[in-house]
């Protein structure tokens, strides 16, 4: 099954959810292989998902996906038509996002790399995933964008650097080559490239401009090639500074690194960019997707006086 989603290229998660819900369906029945199973067989598993681990609507489709592509993908057995399995409710959630004062509090208690990530979550609208495995060169000084490769969706898409961000990028990038110079004189310098890359371009991986744009702290040994690399951050160290920053200040809400991106969004509607204009910049495949935002905003509500406050 690994080796037909990789075939795809599928994401990484999009592989671990997978695997972990086809192992969660042949532990459900007691270790039976699933061409032994069938279609009352799912349907019995997700009746469990529903009934006992109460699990949402979109767990649900998500653990259906995975099972209808081990039976149509990997084991080429039809299981006939699942699609009434498919009518599952799913609750329609309105993203949190926070004001612009929120923003400003938010990023005085962040400094450092970390800092800067937050910041380009919020200013440019990336995903968590899209800004850590950013390379070198994905930043283009003289046009003053970034070029997201590590999209979701496999669709690449440039948008622009904030202003106030262009100084303190130059200053990373600065300390960036140092350390990629230090590791050079310590027998290390290399990264993990994309594809096949590595073979077709030999020296690619000790190329500045190849090596993350933030990196990891510690170098770690690729076992399948005997050659130390530095890998990229890890999007938890981000996920636990803006906790702490959170945490900190005392915000009243659930605050992640998605809720940048989402407030980039919404303050982008709020100040007159029109929606088609959001979607590109936020990679979205549709414009229903980016809808949600007109949602999060509601201007026709903000003149409407409670009868409350009349009395």
């Amino acid at each position: 099954m690994r080796n037909e989603i990789r075939r795809k290229h599928y994401s990484k998660n999009t592989e671990k959810a997978y695997v972990y819900w086809v192992r969660q369906y042949i532990f459900f029945h007691q270790k039976k292989h699933p061409k032994d199973l069938n279609k009352e067989h799912i349907e019995q598993f997700l009746t469990h998902l529903a009934t006992h681990k109460r699990t949402s609507g979109t767990t649900q489709a998500q653990a259906l996906n995975a099972l209808v592509f081990l039976y149509r993908q990997v084991l080429k057995l039809d299981v006939g038509d699942l699609n009434y399995l498919r009518n599952v409710r799913r609750f329609k959630n309105i993203p949190t996002v926070l004001g612009k004062d929120e923003v400003v509090r938010l990023f005085r208690k962040m400094e450092g790399s970390t800092k800067l990530m937050a910041c380009l979550l919020y200013g440019a609208g990336l995903r968590v995933n899209e800004c850590v495995t950013l390379r070198v060169q994905d930043i283009d000084f003289s046009h003053k964008t970034i070029t997201v490769r590590n999209a979701k969706g496999k669709q690449a898409r440039v948008i622009l650097i904030p202003k106030r961000l262009l100084k303190p990028l130059e200053q990373h990038l600065l300390q960036r080559r140092r350390l990629h110079i230090d590791d050079l004189n310590s027998g290390a310098g290399h990264v993990e490239l994309p594809n096949a890359l590595a073979r077709k371009y030999k020296n690619a991986s000790i190329r500045f401009e190849w090596q993350y744009l933030f990196p990891s702290n510690t170098l770690r040994k690729d076992f399948s090639t005997n050659v130390i690399k530095r890998w990229h951050c890890s999007t938890s160290t981000l996920q636990k500074a803006i906790r702490k920053a959170v945490h900190s200040i005392q915000l009243n809400k659930r605050v992640t690194c998605h809720t940048l991106r989402h407030s980039f969004a919404t303050h982008l509607l709020e100040g007159g960019t029109d929606i088609r204009t959001i979607q590109e910049l936020m990679g979205h495949k549709d414009v229903r997707t980016t809808m949600i935002y007109t949602h999060v905003l509601k201007n026709n509500m903000r003149s409407v006086t409670s009868p409350l406050d009349l009395l």
